[in-house]
């Protein structure tokens, strides 16, 4: 990863909020079949903030590095301002990135998004799995 600027080196030499919340409120799992790469993005929400953003990730450098900036940027972020900080952080971190590893980071955004569906499809009562609660079930 030596072509890679230094704050990208920094984070994947020291990846920050690396590891798994336990009783997170959504978690997004995506992979990429070309490269193998997989990755999990955990989010704890209070009062409609992510307080806290965990990660785990099977992959390079580039997909550690984007991961661990992401989990940073968007604790304090309520919901819809951490959707406009990844695509904000996306601008800036693709312009570094060999075209090569643009997929490594189009997988932080991806599991990011699908962490937040989850929390709230959660709180719409609605299942994970994409089926409905037993008390939507009845309505219709």
């Amino acid at each position: 990863m030596a072509k890679y600027p230094k704050f990208l080196m920094e984070h994947f030499q020291n990846p920050r909020n690396v590891g798994e919340i336990s009783d997170a409120d959504g978690v997004g799992t995506v992979g990429n079949a070309s490269c193998g790469d997989i990755m999990q993005l955990f989010i704890k929400v209070s009062d409609g903030r992510i307080i806290e953003a965990k990660f785990k990730t099977f992959g390079c450098g580039a997909a550690i590095a984007t991961s661990s900036i992401l989990t940073e940027r968007v604790k304090g972020a309520t919901l819809d301002e951490a959707l406009k900080i990844s695509e904000a952080t996306s601008q800036e971190v693709l312009s570094h990135l060999p075209k090569e590893k643009i997929p490594c980071f189009t997988l932080a955004i991806d599991a990011l998004k699908l962490a937040i569906e989850e929390f709230r499809c959660k709180e719409a009562g609605i299942h994970e799995k994409g089926g409905f609660a037993p008390e939507e079930m009845k309505k219709g």
